[in-house]
């Protein structure tokens, strides 16, 4: 009878350890005779380390350049949008539309598109009628900015923006002029020829 005591005590201690939630080694004692198990005196192990595969350097291998069909693509994407924003700038009446060519000058965009409206209201529907089309060809505009004052509204359609312009305030910041190197030169000859004449 006392070896059965003795064996359901040990019993005790190894359940009392080895239950989920405790760890061993806490110093936890048992309720059985109420002295420090054995496992608890016991160093304690350090939880195993996950083992990382680490990638292998591979020799560097050349990287291709840029195929002129993936340019192409892009252009001809670009050129998709352009033509959905012109049929909707001529269905609404736009005014003395402009496209410019930007490509060789900034990384924002590849062209630039400027027209005038002759009203804020004329210039917000404008605006509106460019996002629903290009929409509905499937080219999401990244954003539109100025509808409210609908007096210079910017639709950002990826690789071309449009400015959609009242007369005066297209007048007042000339993009065309701070776009088109050409015009620019153009007007920097026409200053120095009235300077000198």
């Amino acid at each position: 009878m006392a070896e059965k005591r003795k064996k359901t005590a040990r019993t005790a201690k190894s359940t009392v350890n080895s239950s989920p939630g405790r760890v061993a080694g806490s110093g936890v004692k048992s309720k059985a005779n109420g002295v420090k198990s054995a496992a608890a005196k016991a160093p304690t192990r350090a939880p195993a380390k996950k083992t990382v595969a680490r990638k292998t350097a591979k020799p560097a291998a050349k990287k291709p350049t840029a195929a002129p069909t993936a340019v192409a693509t892009c252009q001809s994407g670009a050129n998709e949008v352009l033509k959905v924003i012109q049929h909707s700038l001529d269905e609404l009446k736009a005014a003395n539309v402009r496209v410019l060519n930007v490509r060789e000058l900034t990384d924002v965009a590849d062209m630039l598109v400027i027209a005038s409206g002759n009203s804020d209201r004329h210039v917000r529907s404008i605006a509106d009628r460019v996002v629903q089309d290009a929409k509905k060809a499937g080219f999401r505009p990244l954003g539109v900015e100025g509808e409210r004052d609908g007096e210079w509204v910017l639709v950002d359609l990826h690789d071309i923006i449009v400015h959609i312009m009242l007369p005066r305030i297209r007048e007042f910041y000339r993009l065309e002029n701070l776009w088109d190197v050409s015009a620019a030169r153009r007007e920097a000859a026409e200053l120095a020829a009235a300077a000198e004449g």
